[in-house]
Formats: C-alpha cells, structure tokens, sequence
C-alpha cells in the first residue's frame, strides 16, 4: 500500500465525491427534470430540500437553467465539476494524465451545454467522460491505494444522495456493501459502526432514509 499524504489522500476522496455527485444529478436532470418541470412546476423544490440545496431559485425556469449551468452557485452542477476537475488537476501524478484528461472533456461539454439550445447530447458526452474516467482510473492508477480512496469517496457520494433520494433499498444495499468491501483496502480511517448501523437498516421493511443520509456522514473519523 503506497505513502499517501494526508492532503493527497482529502483530494483523492474529494475527486470521487464530486465526481460521482456530478455523475448522479446530470443523469438525473437529464433523464428527468424536464418532465417533471413540465408537468409539475413545483417539483424542483422538492428537489432542492432533498439534496439540502437552499431554494434561491424563484421559479422552475430559472432552476432549469441555473442549477446545472450557474458558476456563482456554489450548489450547481458546473461548480461541483470545477471542483473535481480542481482537485484532478493536483493529483495528475497519483491519476495520471489520461484521467485527467476525462474530467476536463467532461468541463468542456458541460461548458458547450451551458451555450446549447438544446444539450441533451452534450450532457450525454459528459457523462461518457466521467464513466471513461472511471474507466481510466481501474486500468491505468498503479497505486491500489489511489484507487481505492477514490472509489470509497464515489461509494459514500452515492449512499448520502440515494438516500436523500429515497432510491430503491436493493440500490442502497448493494452501494453499502460495497462499501464495507472497498474501505478496509484502503488507509482511510473510518467508523465501523456505521457500516453495521447501515447494513442494520437495510433489514428493516421500511428505510429511515434521513437516517441513512446521518449515518453515512459520520463515516469518516
């Protein structure tokens, strides 16, 4: 298991929080938010309290085009990009130029989206560069350590928003247990517990999902 500082080791979490964070709410607005906008106005605000988003936003016009494309909002998705691509670009040595390189094509389309009339193709080619990135990441980090850390920052990203999501317990389920797998690889210093309370929760008919969302952000010591 190689030397990682501990500043290193914050930036790796931090690139696969923000990059699955980004992964997540694109597919999401993509896949969804212009039906649900069109049939119920209102529905963006559900969204934001779900996601903890402060409602800043006035109308479902104005959520459309500033959460994902809005750089002065430190909640859209373009700034959490930025974030990753800010954290990516300080570790080029630990991911390498080629992962690097992914989440920049992923900023780019996400810029040439915010310009589109009509971006669901760019949207698309953004989430392609964050699934190669990962991709990347698996064949080409030498370092065991690197990709792990990585990994556990995308599984917790993917626990605390299905959960404030209220995604389907198989989905919740399978994103613990990975989990439990990947975090005991790796040199991050973590709450067991928490693994147990989760994995505990999974078995009760009815998910506590703001429950969940708690756990997993006391994860990390």
């Amino acid at each position: 298991m190689g030397v990682i500082s501990v500043e290193q080791t914050d930036r790796l979490y931090w690139l696969g929080r923000y990059a699955e964070r980004v992964y997540t709410t694109v597919r999401l607005y993509f896949l969804t938010f212009d039906t649900m906008i069109d049939q119920l106005s209102e529905k963006y605000r559900e969204f934001c309290a779900s996601l903890d988003i402060p409602e800043v936003y006035g109308s479902a016009d104005a959520f459309k085009s500033r959460y994902p494309f809005d750089e002065n909002d430190p909640n859209s998705i373009i700034s959490n990009l930025k974030r990753a691509y800010d954290n990516a670009i300080v570790l080029r040595e630990e991911i390498g130029s080629e992962a690097l390189a992914y989440i920049q094509l992923a900023l780019y389309e996400m810029q040439k989206a915010k310009d589109s009339g009509a971006p669901l193709m760019e949207f698309q080619r953004l989430l392609d560069n964050l699934m190669a990135f990962w991709g990347v990441c698996d064949d080409w980090i030498a370092s065991e350590n690197v990709r792990n850390i990585l990994k556990v920052g995308k599984r917790v990203e993917r626990i605390d928003l299905y959960g404030r999501l209220h995604r389907d317990k198989t989905e919740l389920s399978r994103e613990i247990n990975r989990l439990a797998g990947r975090i005991v690889r790796c040199n991050l210093k973590y709450r067991q517990e928490v693994i147990d309370d989760l994995k505990e929760m999974m078995q009760s008919d009815s998910i506590d999902y703001p429950q969940v969302v708690r756990k997993i952000e006391q994860f990390l010591e």
